[in-house]
């Protein structure tokens, strides 16, 4: 029997040894709902209109070559993640993997940095809606609307699952016609060369586009990954989804489908831009091209699109974060007296409502005080150190045997995952070389992690943080 939160076996009892997380969650996702999730943390629309515009403003037209390259490691590492969560659908995600593979410290080190990384994600998201709102009506510009996002979403976020996935369906559908009009816009009206896609430029003196260095497309792809990320989400509702083991499944369609998603637009509004010098140079380059090529009534409109995007994206990852925290509590990583309520699932809705509060709370603080350029960057090299130590869990996996049991193989092992650790090693490079703070900032929250485990966790290893067996899915 799966020991329960709170409990204190006497001292010197061992442990059970083979202990399994009760089905504490609603098991009520088909495979279709837990894909409307994790679309709408990966958040396309958002992505195309709040991270994009940080790209095309720092490289131009090669903004396009940026996200080719971020497709590809986007690539390795959905092969990773999608091979670690048909071994461990677990609703820890990266830290299940990592503590099942790469040892119990290091799991806890990456919850530290999976937590930072979530609510940094939805901070940076939710602050984008004023700059789109404020097309609709004035006084909904600013950060305070950006708030008023986090809120709201936090409290849609509590209710059932089920009810959480058809509502993210739907807005889901509503981004995906506003980038369509934006594509057609920029498809129907090409005016630069194509060689502009792998061209890097940077805005000299007057607004004269100078040539840039392939290094500074590296540096930039850092946040191009982040614009993809969040095909591995649908772990995190692994404990909720019928028919499991077509998890790795829903992690590779996730992945084609945003990078298409986001692609396609981009290429649009490069080529179909009047201007790649006035687009890298306007405050809000989006808004810049839909009113050059639309008017005012279709940015209005694709603006006010994006705002229900960005809402979308932040119920969805705060359904994310609020599981992963609750995750943690289960996982008896906490003091009993904060741990046991963070642990409480709801008993009509079945959700972990304290903790997806909680999680809301902290990401209003942090939009609140960090600005938001300081934000993206900070959540880029985040994101980068996070996937290194996905990529390295898949390649140990193997060698330990500890994911022979994993439904979904990928290709190429370990070919793949060594690429992967290549790949995001150069790019965390990069970013370093360009400012070392944010990627500071990630080494410190693993280090945080580390040193809790050892100052608390260790200690008490016979009881905490014991990693229990996933939840068997009787549908199968």
């Amino acid at each position: 029997m799966a020991e329960t939160q709170g409990s204190r076996p006497p001292a010197g009892t061992p442990p059970p040894q083979s202990p399994a997380y009760a089905q504490d969650l609603s098991r009520s996702l088909g495979l279709r709902e837990n894909m409307f999730i994790t679309l709408s943390a990966v958040t396309p629309a958002s992505s195309v209109f709040i991270i994009m515009p940080s790209v095309i403003s720092g490289l131009g037209g090669a903004a396009a070559l940026a996200f080719a390259l971020a497709a590809v490691a986007g690539m390795l590492m959905a092969f990773c993640y999608a091979e670690l969560s048909s071994a461990f659908p677990i609703t820890g995600g990266e830290y299940a993997f990592a503590a099942r593979t790469l040892g119990r410290a290091t799991g806890f080190a990456l919850f530290a940095l999976a937590l930072l990384a979530g609510v940094l994600t939805v901070a940076v998201i939710a602050l984008g809606t004023g700059d789109y709102l404020g097309v609709v009506w004035d006084s909904l510009g600013g950060k305070k609307t950006g708030l008023a996002v986090i809120t709201v979403a936090s409290l849609v976020s509590v209710l059932g699952i089920r009810t959480n996935a058809w509502v993210t369906g739907v807005f889901l559908a509503v981004e995906l016609a506003a980038i369509a009009v934006l594509a057609w816009l920029g498809l129907v009206n090409v005016e630069q060369p194509i060689s502009t896609l792998w061209t890097p430029h940077a805005l000299g003196e007057n607004g004269v586009l100078v040539g840039a260095s392939a290094g500074l497309v590296s540096s930039f792809a850092a946040g191009a990954l982040f614009a993809y990320n969040g095909y591995g989400t649908s772990v995190y509702y692994a404990e909720e989804t019928r028919q499991v083991s077509s998890i790795g499944r829903i992690v590779m369609w996730s992945l084609g489908i945003t990078v298409v998603a986001e692609c396609l637009p981009l290429v649009a509004v490069l080529l179909g831009t009047p201007s790649t010098s006035a687009l890298m140079a306007a405050p809000s380059p989006m808004n810049y091209f839909l009113l050059e090529r639309g008017g005012d009534t279709v940015n209005t409109v694709v603006s006010l699109g994006i705002a229900i995007a960005i809402v979308n994206a932040v119920i969805a990852i705060m359904l994310q974060i609020g599981r992963l925290v609750y995750s943690s509590a289960r996982d008896r990583a906490w003091p009993d007296m904060v741990g046991r309520p963070l642990a409480a699932v709801h008993p009509r809705l079945r959700t972990p409502v304290l903790a997806t509060l909680l999680m809301g709370a902290a990401a209003i603080v942090v939009a609140w005080l960090v600005p938001l350029d300081k934000l993206i960057l900070a959540t880029g090299a985040n994101l980068v150190l996070l996937y290194i130590f996905v990529a390295v869990a898949a390649l140990y996996g193997r060698i330990s045997g500890a994911t022979a049991h994993a439904t979904y193989r990928m290709p190429a092992w370990p070919w793949v995952p060594v690429a992967a650790i290549g790949v995001m090693a150069y790019v965390l490079y990069e970013s370093i070389d360009a400012d070392w703070r944010p990627a500071g900032i990630a080494v410190a929250m693993v280090a945080a992690g580390y040193l809790y485990y050892y100052a608390y966790l260790y200690p008490r290893r016979e009881h905490r943080w014991t990693m229990p067996d996933p939840v068997r899915d009787t549908t199968e």
